[in-house]
């Protein structure tokens, strides 16, 4: 028997960084789009899978956080560029905020959040996380 867990698990989506690329003008979009929003093809859009790095963009420092996220703060969300090009807003993490600044270089990870019940579905959150020099 799967159960409800396992089958979003099964799901690629939910455990890649997947976009689409307009096979027409090249443009890269995350989330997948149908209809290229940048030169209006329809049925030109193709999966493409995002390598996860890139670099902030821009960034804020949250200091007094919405309910449920008291024990983060303070914490960074960021406007990501990808390597590919798209922009994507989140959580910047294993850090500290001071860590970060405009050109920080950083990379995708997905990390559980909750769960409903013991035997619920369990959410994820993309974050992403400064990328360490060796």
């Amino acid at each position: 028997m799967g159960g409800v867990p396992r089958f979003w698990r099964s799901i690629d989506n939910r455990y890649r960084l997947v976009g689409t690329r307009c096979r027409n003008c090249g443009e890269v979009f995350f989330p997948p789009r149908v209809v290229c929003p940048n030169c209006r093809s329809d049925g030109e859009m193709e999966e493409v899978q995002l390598s996860g790095r890139g670099e902030v963009y821009t960034y804020s420092v949250v200091r007094v956080p919405p309910e449920g996220f008291e024990d983060k703060a303070p914490y960074v969300v960021a406007i990501v560029k990808l390597e590919e090009g798209p922009l994507v807003t989140a959580m910047i993490v294993d850090c500290e905020p001071g860590e970060i600044d405009v050109g920080t270089p950083v990379e995708a990870v997905f990390r559980r959040i909750s769960e409903d019940g013991e035997d619920g579905v369990i959410y994820y959150s993309l974050e992403f996380r400064p990328v360490r020099e060796e």
